[in-house]
Formats: C-alpha cells, structure tokens, sequence
C-alpha cells in the first residue's frame, strides 16, 4: 500500500453513513443509507445527503417530496441483508459525491459487534472485489468512540485508565461495550434489540391510532421525533400532567405535516410552547412564554382539541413525546423480553474483571443518534444509581456530537502512522481469503 494514498473512513450505519477522508475532523458528507421511491415515481431514488459543517452554504438542492415515500434499507437490525443495495449505495457514495478512486485508496469501515462470518465475506467482497481498494481495516464503534474520547480528553479517566463503558443507542440496536487498552470486551459486551428504527415505528402507532394515518411517513416521522421527543425524568408525575387541558398542560404541541405545494418538510407549529416542558427540570410548572400571544391563545381553548379535524394538515402530541424515548429504559412495556439500559449496563460491567468495574461505572461514554434526546444522561443516570455499589461514583458523558463520534474516532486512526500495516491488502484477501484475514482485527 502507498504511503500517499487516499484513506475513505466510512461509518456504515443502518440509518445514515458517515464518510470521508482520514485525518479531517467531520466527515465530506452524510448519507442516508437507503433507496427511496414516492408514490407518483416508478424509479428508486437516492435521497439527498444531510448538511454538513464541510457542505457549501452556496450549493442549493431541491428538497424532493418524501410523503409516503417508501424505503428499502440493505441494512435491517444492525446487520447487512442485502449486499446488492449496499453496492448501489456506496457506488452512488464513492463516484457521485466523494468523487474518490477506491482503488487508489484505502478503506476504514465500521462494522457491528456480533457480525456473522457470512456478513463479513459478503462486505470483504463488496471492498476487494466488487470496488477494488487496496487495502482494508475493519473496526468496532465502541473502541472508535473511546479513541477518540480518550484524545480528545487527555487528563480525564477515560485517558489515564484506558478504560470506557461506551453506550451506543443508534439506528437499529443499543450497545453497552467496556472498552479497555483500546480493545472492546466482547465476552461483556450486551445488546438491546431497540434503536431509533424501532422507537419512529413506535411513534407511527401512537400517532395513527390517536390522531391520522402515517403509517407510511418514516420521514416525516424521523423528523417529529427528533423534534419534539424527551426522555422524561419523573413518568408518573408527567402522566398526570399529559392529561391536563389547556395551558396546564406542558407537553401538548402540534405538528403541521408538508402539503407538498406551500411546504415541502412537515415543521412544529408553536416552536416555543414545545419546550415548555424544560421548566419540569427546575421543578416549577411555568406558564407558557410571554409575548407569544397565539400559544397562549391556542393552550386557553382545550374544547377545540376535543375531537380529531380531519381538514387539517396537523396533529397534536401530548404524552406521546415521553412514552416513545421510554422504550429504550423499559423495553417490557412494548412486550420485548428484554431488559432495560440501567440494567443492561450493570450486566455489561458484572461480566468484567472486579478491578475494572469502579473505573466503568465512572467513564460512561454516551454516543448514537438516539442519545440526542434532552434529558437522556440525567435519566440513565437517575435509573443507574440505585443498580450500582454506593462505594461507586456513577459519571456519565454524552460525547459533543453522538452522531459523527464513531467516525471521528476512525479519522484519528486512520491518520496514525501504524494504520497502514493494521490493514489488510488486497492480495492478502486474495492469497488467504476473507477469515484468515479478519483474525487481524481482533474482534
């Protein structure tokens, strides 16, 4: 492998891909990472990627029309079902937006934990033989995350002790991984069958059967999630709270959906009336904003709300926007026979060594999409503590960017001078197959 050549770090997410070159702090751009099709188009289209820090403020792209648009994924639970798509996907990646050469270049990927041998040969085949690169370096997001994490912040415990307990709540599953000397602990590494796919298909339910049918809006629901979504800290008391009319209830917000002539994206109607909830936190109950006469209008009459106008293009959330987060800390409430975070990550640290386990209560990394729910750390935290040693110190640290952290962490590894011969070439691949080279990464 050439000491100039180009290093692609990508981070293959079941939701969106992270991609771009080795040694840059963000990536060039990032991708969802699936095919499209709207109802009036018989072709599947690549959507368009999200905006960046690196994308150009001059560059103008039309938003195309995503309402009951439907999806197809190549990936579905954290793991590569359908390597065809993939191909499709990365070729679109590599030719039309990165405009890199992969086989003048070198490839970092992330891959889950718990990969099945079948998955890796068909995603060593799609590198080596499908897209020629030269060589190849397969890593786990957790010790990314804590690479990162532990350079990031030299004089923390994450960097003295080279020890992490990395939460990652992503797109299709939610991993909590001790990491120790840079290397993930797979024998204590535990899974929850629940990411973000599963908490918008939560929503969708939720809304259909209390307000209108968007059993076929994934988009539009993406983004009434990320919007208006919060874990809540106290669910008895924000119950009660949820049934309140009127301006005593803090939770209620509206959503208008896209009318696909006067606005193409769905938006929150009373941005400030949405937040209001915050006020929970201080513990005061505040009254909505001043100076918004019109949420104020809105909160005082309840008698309008009473009943669903199937006229208008909008819908109301109440306790919806705390019970989709709380699947993630209780997952038995949407029948799954599995066990909650708190519990998951005391599982994880009880099957480590005794001596690491003060040091992994301590270094909690939070990272994924999923973590970007206000409130998230102050509830694992609060669900944590009774669960741990009172002997132990219990700190939590949600990364500044959960989404790019994995890739951020794979950028710094691939500038390092020892990733060249941590990789894999492609004559290597050829001579000893794919098994024998993937006793080289360790995992």
């Amino acid at each position: 492998m050439s000491s100039t050549s180009t290093v692609v770090v990508l981070d293959n997410g079941g939701g969106l891909i992270k991609a771009g070159l080795g040694g840059e702090r963000d990536p060039s751009t990032i991708l969802p990472n699936c095919l499209y099709r709207s109802p009036a188009s018989k072709k599947w289209l690549h959507p368009n990627p999200l905006p960046t820090t690196t994308t150009s403020t001059t560059t103008t792209t039309i938003e195309p029309d995503l309402t009951s648009a439907a999806v197809r994924r190549p990936i579905d639970r954290g793991y590569l079902i359908n390597p065809d798509l993939q191909r499709e996907i990365w070729s679109h990646l590599f030719s039309s937006i990165l405009h890199i050469n992969p086989s003048h270049s070198s490839l970092l990927l992330t891959e889950p934990l718990f990969t099945l041998p079948s998955i890796q040969r068909s995603l060593d085949e799609l590198v080596f033989e499908d897209f020629n690169f030269n060589s190849l370096y397969v890593a786990d997001s957790p010790s990314l995350v804590h690479l990162y994490e532990a350079s990031r912040r030299p004089d923390t415990l994450v960097s003295r002790a080279q020890c992490s307990l990395v939460v990652d709540c992503g797109f299709s599953f939610t991993h909590a991984s001790p990491v120790f000397q840079n290397f993930t602990l797979n024998y204590a590494a535990k899974r929850i069958d629940l990411g973000g796919k599963a908490l918008t298909n939560y929503l969708k339910e939720l809304v259909s059967f209390r307000a209108v049918n968007v059993m076929e809006e994934t988009f539009i629901m993406d983004d009434v999630k990320e919007k208006l979504c919060f874990v809540s800290l106290d669910v008895p008391r924000d119950l009660t709270i949820a049934r309140n009319r009127g301006k005593d209830n803090l939770f209620r917000s509206t959503y208008v959906l896209p009318d696909g002539v006067t606005h193409m994206k769905g938006f929150v109607k009373y941005p400030e009336q949405a937040h209001r909830y915050l006020s929970l936190a201080d513990g005061g109950l505040s009254r909505p904003p001043e100076g918004d006469m019109n949420c104020l209008e809105f909160a005082e009459r309840p008698e309008e709300r009473k009943t669903v106008d199937l006229t208008k293009n909008e819908f109301d959330l109440t306790n919806e926007r705390f019970l989709v987060p709380e699947m993630i800390f209780h997952p038995a409430d949407l029948g799954m026979n599995q066990a909650g975070l708190a519990e998951c990550i005391v599982r994880a640290v009880n099957s480590c060594h005794p001596h690491l386990h003060p040091v992994l209560y301590e270094s909690i990394i939070l990272t994924g999409g999923s973590t970007l729910f206000p409130q998230y750390a102050a509830r694992l935290e609060k669900e944590l503590r009774p669960l741990v040693p009172d002997d132990y110190n219990v700190k939590i640290t949600a990364q500044e960017d959960p989404i790019l952290g994995v890739w951020r962490g794979g950028s710094l590894l691939a500038s390092s001078p020892d990733f060249e011969a941590m990789c894999v070439t492609k004559s290597e691949y050829e001579e000893h197959g794919s098994a024998r080279c993937r006793k080289r990464f360790f995992h």
